[in-house]
């Protein structure tokens, strides 16, 4: 198979680029340059967003094409009606975002979208990422391409920062502040699970959309932060499980400073955390066990020293040091 992977050099587009190269495809990876793409794949460098940036796509022919463009879906049509005459199927990797909020415990990809434009500048998160669905189908059609709408993304390579900053946390020892409920089910998917997901799909000539996430209630609250603990934990770090109301009391931000962690019981907990990925498993998604992904991310944690990469897109997540021991009362 050849293909052709647009980024390809963080957390997803890496992720997709080493599973495809230890299938022996043929990967060339276009991007800007800034970053070293894996051994052994073609690299073609151009940006998408400057004049002519794409003169490097000029030429070649590909069986897939893998976009994980999150920005003005314009630049997705640029691409997708460039290739489209020379390329077999494209997939874009979207997300659960498209869908409208709040979304409904066990909604699947029937669930109402949000609106999006195929031609439009940057504007926000879900309606880039709608708008760039749109854009791929305007240009392969609707047989010709895949829809991939991952929930939340974990694993080796994260640029987001949520799984180290847990990591993190819990290697600096001493009381953390735990979120509850401990048997609060979440979903995640492993990065290099979405990679051969994707792989094994568009293989198959799979189309259309998928919610691409671990089946409900995977792993639990408790599962997850007890594994970062035996992986990473310092002697004397001790979980101090905390309830949604003091959490809220304290002017904590779920998500955002507390990573992963939504309180149960309401929409946003609802929307993230319960999403149907029947269709996927059906074609053939596996969810490794989270003490893997918590295990291979800590291992490549510590290979970087301990600081992971941080896209500049996105904001910093986790929470303060001071605001935490305020909401423990040390």
């Amino acid at each position: 198979m050849r293909l052709l992977m647009l980024g390809g050099t963080e957390f997803v587009g890496r992720a997709v680029t080493e599973a495809a190269l230890a299938r022996d495809w043929d990967v060339t990876v276009f991007h800007r340059g800034r970053h070293a793409a894996p051994e052994g794949a073609r690299t073609v460098h151009g940006d998408r967003l400057a004049e002519g940036g794409l003169a490097g796509l000029a030429d070649g022919e590909w069986d897939v094409v893998v976009d994980t463009w999150s920005a003005a879906p314009r630049v997705v049509r640029e691409s997708a009606r460039l290739l489209a005459g020379r390329a077999g199927r494209y997939v874009y990797v979207s997300s659960g975002s498209v869908y409208s909020y709040p979304g409904e415990a066990g909604s699947d990809e029937n669930f109402r979208l949000v609106d999006g434009d195929p031609d439009a500048e940057a504007s926000t998160y879900e309606r880039d990422k709608r708008g760039g669905e749109l854009a791929a189908l305007a240009e392969f059609g609707a047989e010709r391409t895949l829809l991939a709408r991952a929930g939340l993304i974990l694993g080796p390579y994260e640029n987001i920062g949520r799984l180290p900053w847990w990591l993190n946390r819990v290697a600096r020892g001493g009381p953390v502040l735990a979120p509850g409920p401990r048997d609060a089910g979440i979903q995640f998917i492993d990065v290099r699970d979405l990679a051969e997901w994707i792989l094994d799909a568009a293989s198959a000539g799979l189309h259309g959309p998928y919610n691409l996430v671990s089946p409900v209630a995977h792993t639990t609250m408790g599962e997850f932060l007890d594994t970062c603990v035996s992986v990473a934990g310092a002697p004397d770090t001790e979980l101090r499980w905390t309830s949604a109301e003091a959490i809220a009391g304290a002017g904590i931000e779920p998500w955002s400073e507390l990573p992963v962690w939504v309180p149960t019981g309401g929409e946003l907990y609802d929307t993230l955390h319960v999403t149907s990925s029947e269709k996927a498993v059906a074609a053939g998604l596996r969810a490794r066990p989270v003490g893997e992904t918590v295990a291979d991310t800590w291992e490549w944690l510590r290979s970087l020293g301990g600081v992971a990469p941080q896209r500049a897109d996105r904001p910093v997540v986790g929470l303060d040091p001071a605001k935490e021991a305020k909401a423990l009362g040390l």
